[in-house]
């Protein structure tokens, strides 16, 4: 009885100084596994606090970036871009009007047409919109191998880039300038020239030896003064019917009654009978050949 009263404290004992033992040695153990590598790959702490140190590259120095802009030649046809081409073509369309009046036989046309509607007397019948439009059709008709020959000898060669732009510019302003002086040779007007040129402190010889500044205002002078005897005598015929129509009236005693509400009635029917846009037309557009 004595023997198992003194195993059993023994027991507990001996079971106490075990788990000590135990718990001494894996006490390193686990002290170990704090500073090794874990098997997922979680790397120990560093022991130092010192960071590497990285080279430093230079830092770029800052550009201009105007500097590194290249400008076009824009005197070669090929650097030209699309949009260049556009911009240079509105601009041209934009003097048309300019070029069409001064140089063509626009100018003749519009004044002619313009007394026919007065000397009618039909106030603005036909409307400005369709004698500009008839005016600006003939025109192209008469002027239609001056702009073939601007299109061959300048347009074309320099599309296709056989000629540089100043000597296109030469080549078209040539049609022009026969053009002009041919009119003005048939009309024998040369002193309109001549009043530009002797401003201009100018002493040609022949026709290619004038100026375009000094050609040209002679030219539309030429053309004021052929369209205004062209327009007299347009003018004559209803000037006529207006004379026999206020000669009828006052010696009828009608006093109060408008000659021209009279006449105008005879002079549409006269202008129509003798087909008188026909002619109108014709004459002027064969005026200039």
């Amino acid at each position: 009885m004595r023997m198992d009263a003194l195993v059993g404290p023994m027991g507990k004992l001996s079971c106490l100084l075990m788990l000590l033992i135990v718990l001494s040695a894996a006490s390193p153990s686990r002290a170990q596994e704090k500073n090794a590598v874990n098997v997922n790959g979680v790397a120990a702490p560093a022991t130092t606090d010192v960071a590497p140190t990285t080279p430093t590259s230079a830092s770029p120095a800052p550009t201009n970036p105007l500097t590194s802009i290249q400008l076009p030649d824009l005197s070669k046809r090929e650097t030209v871009s699309a949009a260049m081409r556009l911009v240079a073509l509105l601009t041209v369309l934009s003097l048309a009007p300019a070029i069409l009046i001064m140089m063509t036989s626009f100018t003749r046309i519009i004044i002619v047409l313009s007394l026919l509607r007065q000397a009618l007397g039909t106030q603005q019948l036909p409307p400005n919109q369709i004698i500009i439009g008839l005016s600006l059709f003939m025109t192209f008709l008469v002027m239609r191998p001056t702009w073939q020959r601007i299109n061959q000898e300048a347009l074309s060669p320099y599309m296709n880039g056989t000629l540089d732009q100043e000597q296109a510019l030469q080549n078209a302003c040539n049609p022009l300038r026969d053009f002009m002086a041919t009119q003005i040779s048939k009309a024998h007007n040369d002193a309109d020239v001549l009043v530009f040129a002797d401003f201009a402190h100018e002493s040609p010889k022949t026709w290619h030896d004038v100026s375009m500044t000094a050609l040209i205002p002679g030219f539309i002078l030429s053309e004021l003064k052929i369209a205004f005897l062209l327009g007299f005598k347009i003018y004559l015929p209803f000037l006529v019917i207006d004379i026999v129509i206020s000669t009828v009236l006052i010696s009828m005693g009608m006093m109060m009654l408008p000659p021209v509400l009279v006449s105008l009635p005879f002079k549409l029917l006269l202008f129509v009978l003798v087909d008188g846009w026909r002619l109108i037309t014709m004459g002027l557009m064969g005026s200039f050949s």
